[in-house]
């Protein structure tokens, strides 16, 4: 599926299961949350806290960037956003801006001692 069909397709799972999308500000509040749950997720998989429980694993981490896809979607169909387009241009502009700056980094050469 493209980006442009997946926008379609929000828009139209919106008008028939969501009645409307929320406005903007809901929108944003609901991204929160959802990058939220992403970042509590990947801290206990990949980072330093352990799981208070059941672990979850990589489907799971799948299904809270979807999320956070699918409110990010919303708020561009909401505001006239085209991602494709969109996305194409900020690819242009990182390509552009950093050919040379992450290749020139001495951070990124260095490797993180792994526990």
């Amino acid at each position: 599926m493209t980006l442009g069909e997946y926008q379609k397709r929000v828009d139209a799972w919106v008008k028939q299961f969501g009645v409307r999308y929320f406005n903007e500000m809901t929108n944003l509040a609901i991204l929160m949350e959802e990058v939220g749950e992403t970042a509590r997720l990947m801290v206990r998989m990949y980072g330093e806290q352990s799981f208070k429980g059941e672990a979850r694993g990589t489907e799971d981490l799948a299904d809270e960037l979807a999320d956070v896809l699918f409110v990010v979607t919303c708020i561009a169909n909401q505001t006239g956003v085209d991602l494709t387009q969109t996305l194409r241009r900020n690819l242009d502009k990182k390509s552009r801006r950093d050919h040379r700056r992450h290749r020139n980094n001495p951070k990124l050469m260095e490797r993180p001692a792994v526990p």
